[in-house]
């Protein structure tokens, strides 16, 4: 792989890379080491690269697996760091910003509130848009399994915006 092949890849990629690497982390300076390690990863065994996948879903791959690794060391199951997410959305007005910025910031609230199993197939289906057979590719899991987590998972978001409303 020569470095432009490299740059290409990391303009085309390296934002959804690091935007999974954070939503599974919950940490922006893991989301970028993570995105860091992906692409010397990626330069070191692109002839691993056999073309069964899609280049964005064995990319996706891989963040999901280093993410993973760097989540169970020791350290990371000790140290828990909490940070909020920020919409850098464009309103018409400053109330309209505001408003959606607090809509998007519960979405994300809620959506990091549910385990890390059902979050990643949220987050790869509405985020990234892959088909089920993609997600099971870079999950290492089968479609069944896909469709069931997606289903539990949207239940579970379901559930906690109708606990939410019970309480306003």
């Amino acid at each position: 792989m020569d470095t432009q092949a490299l740059q290409y890849l990391m303009s085309a990629y390296g934002q959804d890379i690091w935007n999974l690497a954070f939503l599974l982390t919950k940490r922006h300076h893991l989301a970028d080491d993570i995105t860091q390690d992906v692409f010397i990863k990626v330069y070191q065994s692109i002839h691993l690269f056999r073309g069964a996948s899609s280049m964005k879903t064995w990319l996706l791959s891989i963040t999901r697996n280093i993410a993973i690794n760097y989540m169970r060391t020791a350290f990371m199951r000790k140290v828990t760091l909490t940070s909020w997410i920020s919409s850098q959305g464009v309103g018409v007005s400053a109330e309209k910003e505001v408003l959606e910025q607090s809509v998007t910031e519960e979405i994300w609230r809620v959506v990091l509130k549910l385990p890390l199993k059902l979050r990643e197939v949220l987050i790869l289906h509405a985020k990234y848009e892959l088909s089920m057979k993609e997600m099971a590719s870079v999950l290492g899991i089968s479609e069944g399994t896909v469709k069931s987590r997606l289903a539990r998972a949207r239940k579970k978001v379901s559930a906690y915006w109708k606990e939410g409303a019970a309480y306003e």
